[in-house]
C-alpha cells in the first residue's frame, strides 16, 4: 500500500495544539485529567488558591523545567535542543490558559456532556502525542523524558511511556492527599485511572497506524538544530 507524505512540522503543530486544547477538555469535563499532567494540574488548583495570577500552564512551565533538569542528570550531558524543548512548553502553556479561558463557556452540567468532554479530550490528547513522537522538533518535557530515557535505558518507547504513566499517576495521587486531604481526590479521578490503564497502549496503536499510513518527511531543513546540536 502506498504511503501518503505528512510532513513533520505540521505533525508538530497538530500535537502541541491536539495536546492543549485535550488536556483543557478533559480539566473541564473534571473526571481527572490525564496522569501525565496531574501533578501540574494539582499544583495549580493548590497555588491558584493563594495567588490569581498562577494558571494551569504556568504550573506547566514550573513542573516541565524540574523534569528537564532530570533528563540532564540521567543522561549526564546536556544538549542545545533540551533548552528548545521549553520553547515548545512555553507555546504549550499558552494555547493551554486560552482553551482553559475558552472551556469556561462551554456548558458542563449533565453527566453525559462531561463524559463527551472527557473521551474527546482524551482522544486528542492520544493522538496528539502520537503525533510529537513524529517529528523533529523538541517534543514537551514530557514527551522529550519519554525519549531520551527510553533510549538511554534501551527499553522501547510505548512500554516506558507506559510505566511513566503509571508513575506521575501515583504521584498526583499522593499530591493531591498532601494538598486537599487524605483520601480526597481533587483533579486525579476515575478519569486518571482510566487514562493510567488505556493511553500507553492507545498511543502506540496510534502511532503504529500513522507509521503504516504515512510517510513523514521534513518540509524544512531545520531538523539538524535540534538533533545534532550540542
Amino acid at each position: 500500500m502506498k504511503k501518503t507524505y505528512f510532513y513533520t512540522e505540521i505533525s508538530y503543530v497538530c500535537g502541541i495544539i491536539g495536546l492543549a486544547l485535550g488536556t483543557a477538555l478533559m480539566a473541564k469535563a473534571d473526571f481527572g485529567v490525564s496522569m501525565v499532567v496531574a501533578p501540574s494540574y494539582l499544583l495549580y488548583l493548590k497555588l491558584s488558591q493563594m495567588w490569581d495570577f498562577v494558571t494551569f500552564g504556568l504550573t506547566e512551565y514550573i513542573m516541565q523545567a524540574l523534569l528537564l533538569l532530570c533528563i540532564i542528570m540521567i543522561r549526564k550531558k546536556f544538549k542545545f535542543y533540551f533548552l528548545l524543548s521549553f520553547v515548545t512548553t512555553m507555546i504549550y502553556g499558552f494555547i493551554l490558559n486560552t482553551c482553559m479561558i475558552f472551556g469556561d463557556y462551554i456548558p458542563a452540567v449533565s453527566i453525559a456532556s462531561r463524559l463527551v468532554l472527557y473521551i474527546i479530550g482524551l482522544l486528542l490528547c492520544v493522538v496528539a502525542v502520537a503525533f510529537m513522537f513524529h517529528t523533529y522538533f523538541s517534543p514537551s518535557a514530557y514527551e522529550l523524558f519519554v525519549k531520551e530515557v527510553s533510549a538511554q535505558k534501551h527499553v522501547h518507547i510505548n512500554r516506558f511511556k507506559t510505566l511513566y504513566d503509571y508513575v506521575s499517576c501515583l504521584i498526583g495521587i499522593i499530591l493531591s492527599f498532601v494538598f486537599f486531604g487524605f483520601f480526597r481526590f481533587e483533579g486525579v479521578k476515575i478519569g486518571t485511572i482510566v487514562c493510567a490503564l488505556v493511553n500507553g497502549k492507545l498511543i502506540g496503536l496510534c502511532s503504529d497506524w500513522m507509521e503504516k499510513h504515512w510517510e513523514f518527511h521534513d518540509l524544512l531543513p531545520w531538523r539538524r538544530f535540534f538533533q545534532s546540536a550540542d
